[in-house]
């Protein structure tokens, strides 16, 4: 298990824990009570740790290496996950992964990004950037969930779209606005979570919603800490303050209305229970989709509208004729 700077505390108590569980299965002692108890201890010490968390913590945990990502939801919150390939016009972006599953019966269509398990899987996926034919293919999923009426849930997790000159020649910027039009006039219910990371236009690309949602260590902003701190500070040495001020936290987020709710991770985070992770999302997201079936698709579009319409604040200035 893979420890973060914050989490060191931990490490000696799991540690221990993993001793005793040892001896319990080596020999014919009782360990019982002495686990309750180290779990007991760890419990208190998470609770302690991650209730005072400040943006480049939640960051950190966002980036966490046995966090779990889009293809583990979906192979594990569907009882079959049928993935579709390709943009139809230049190839299969790796990046982003898509497809047909089923909640309790009810078919959606999935679409986020996937960054990879190790670091061969890592330059595979690219890392989770996205390459335009990666937002195009997004896109003829989501059209093909019009067609047959499937709602859509997006899964957002990436470090932004990639931003190599290829990507440029091919018309980065134009798929991701085009997907932004086309989101805003889908006629089916579109759901999205930030799982992970949130960066700029990489996640808008597939961000517009009826409701978006962040879990609760996850991280949305135009500009990564890193990036923000090279920028303004000329050295990646002040993200950790460039973390506090983009206020790029889910509770920032929420503040500013510009999400609908945060989902809560399991104590300690979404890498410590993957299975309680995929039991709160599915749950969640079974719950928002009977919400939104009830709805016409032009009080889908209209609501949808009338719900970005609102975000930010603005001036009318009147002139004299």
């Amino acid at each position: 298990m893979v420890f973060l700077e914050f989490e060191k505390p931990l490490e000696k108590l799991y540690d221990q824990l993993e001793k005793l569980r040892q001896v319990g299965e080596e020999s014919d002692i009782d360990v019982t009570d002495k686990i309750k108890v180290i779990e007991d201890k760890i419990k208190a010490r998470s609770k302690e740790i991650f209730s005072n968390l400040n943006g480049w913590q939640k960051v950190q945990l966002s980036r966490h290496p046995n966090r779990p990502y889009t293809l583990h939801y979906l192979t594990n919150m569907c009882k079959k996950f049928v993935e579709l390939h390709g943009d139809r016009n230049y190839s299969d972006d790796k990046a982003i992964v898509g497809g047909i599953g089923k909640i309790n019966g009810d078919p959606i269509v999935f679409i986020g990004h996937q960054k990879g398990i190790n670091t061969k899987m890592r330059q595979y996926r690219n890392f989770g950037m996205a390459n335009p034919e990666g937002y195009r293919k997004a896109l003829r999923l989501m059209k093909m969930a019009e067609r047959f009426g499937y709602p859509v849930v997006c899964l957002i997790d990436t470090p932004g779209a990639y931003p190599g000159i290829e990507a440029e020649e091919r018309g980065q910027a134009e798929a991701i606005a085009r997907n932004l039009f086309e989101m805003a006039q889908l006629k089916v219910p579109i759901l999205c979570y930030v799982i992970g990371e949130g960066a700029s236009g990489g996640a808008l690309g597939i961000g517009l919603g009826d409701k978006v949602f962040m879990l609760e260590n996850t991280w949305y902003s135009v500009i990564s800490p890193e990036s923000c701190s090279s920028i303004l500070w000329r050295s990646w040495d002040h993200k950790e303050e460039a973390a506090e001020v983009l206020k790029l936290t889910a509770d920032n987020m929420l503040e500013f209305g510009l999400i609908d709710d945060i989902v809560k991770e399991p104590l300690g985070g979404a890498h410590v229970d993957h299975a309680k992770m995929v039991k709160i999302l599915k749950s969640h997201i079974k719950k928002q989709i009977e919400e939104l079936s009830t709805l016409s698709p032009d009080e889908l579009i209209e609501h949808r509208l009338e719900k970005y319409g609102k975000m930010g604040a603005f001036t009318v200035k009147k002139t004299s004729s």
